[in-house]
């Protein structure tokens, strides 16, 4: 099972159900007005506050969560469905006997397995609908030149893409580091040299290199670090700038109507992504600190201290589509729209463009040779 474990009596799984008062279907979450839906009777509710609603989210303990020393009520269980292609883990309604996996379209059929996890502290709202995604798909496609036509045709011909909230880990350090190097000054010596047969005075340059040490330090707040494997980091990667601030506590309502994946990348190895990025952080700092035109570093010494964190839900809209035996995956940032996703190649299109491209080159070759005559 997924996540980090503390002691106690396991809670009871949870199901995110929210019936609508008026008729008793279910409710959805609906980006464009902010409020918990019926799609059946169309009464609408707005989602009731929790109780840091308006608070800065409070960070977790780091080294209690390794402990297994969380307190039980930062602890949830749910039924997950595992998918046997990609290995995401989604969470799935108890009453949902079969579906196909939002990640990469393989049809799988539902287990009752319970994922036991780190509950999430804070959560990015969806704030574009269905249709406002597929139209950023669409345009994203449609400046593809070299795509299949057929898959641009049957992209857009209103598949349903999945509302997914994906997995994030962030963390917050104090870091003090001590560093020795060396900082390099350029200047230029004067040497004769033959050039063309004559002899020419040229500029060499040179690097003086004299001895530093010193130290920085830098606090980080919320290094954030993808908590999944079901999509290329260079994707979710792309995706970004996330609007952090905007994030809401976390209330099971903003996910009615959506999916929510358990993260499958652990706390412990979500903190050493993060330490990478720290260090990067930190070496450039230390380049800046050593100044001169060049550096030279020979040793980072970095204290880290009062190290939390939280498991956020980021909002992403997911197409996986197969076409001609192969999967496409497409992924729209659930809050601007920015879009990536597989490049698909048309053959016949890349063809088409060699054979210009050689005709043209063909062309110019034989104006510049007529020109010469």
């Amino acid at each position: 099972m997924s996540g980090t474990l503390s002691n106690g009596n396991s809670p009871a799984p949870q199901e995110h159900r929210f019936p609508c008062d008026q008729c008793g279907a279910d409710y959805r979450f609906d980006p464009g007005q902010g409020m918990l839906v019926c799609d059946h009777c169309g009464h609408s509710e707005p989602i009731r506050s929790g109780p840091w609603k308006g608070a800065n989210l409070r960070e977790l303990d780091f080294d209690a969560a390794i402990a297994q020393r969380l307190p039980e009520v930062e602890i949830e269980e749910t039924r997950v469905l595992t998918c046997p292609n990609c290995a995401a883990q989604v969470e799935f309604d108890p009453d949902t006997h079969a579906a196909e996996c939002p990640f990469c379209a393989t049809p799988v059929v539902t287990d009752t397995g319970i994922n036991r996890h780190i509950k999430p502290r804070g959560v990015l709202p969806f704030a574009l609908d269905e249709r406002e995604a597929h139209k950023a798909m669409g345009d994203w496609l449609g400046r593809l030149w070299f795509a299949p036509n057929g898959l641009k045709d049957y992209a857009r011909k209103g598949r349903r893409m999945q509302g997914i909230y994906v997995p994030y880990w962030t963390f917050d350090a104090d870091t003090r580091s001590a560093y020795r190097g060396e900082r390099g000054v350029v200047y230029y010596e004067t040497r004769m040299v033959v050039r063309d047969g004559k002899r020419v005075r040229q500029q060499v340059p040179k690097v003086r290199w004299s001895p530093k040490s010193g130290r920085v330090a830098r606090f980080f707040d919320d290094v954030l670090v993808l908590a999944s494997q079901s999509l290329p980091k260079s994707y979710t990667d792309a995706l970004e700038p996330w609007d952090l601030p905007a994030l809401e506590p976390y209330q099971p309502e903003y996910l009615a109507g959506f999916r929510a994946e358990a993260y499958t990348v652990e706390l412990r190895e979500g903190y050493q992504l993060a330490r990478a990025h720290m260090a990067r952080v930190i070496e450039r700092d230390v380049r800046f600190d050593i100044g001169g035109d060049r550096q030279r570093i020979h040793d980072i010494d970095t204290d880290v201290r009062d190290v939390t964190f939280k498991h956020i839900l980021l909002p992403v809209w997911l197409a996986a589509y197969k076409y001609r035996g192969q999967t496409y995956r497409f992924v729209v940032n659930g809050r601007t729209g920015r879009v990536q996703g597989e490049r698909p190649w048309s053959a016949i299109k890349v063809t088409i463009a060699v054979v210009l491209g050689l005709l043209a080159a063909a062309g110019v070759g034989y104006l510049m040779a007529t020109g010469q005559q």
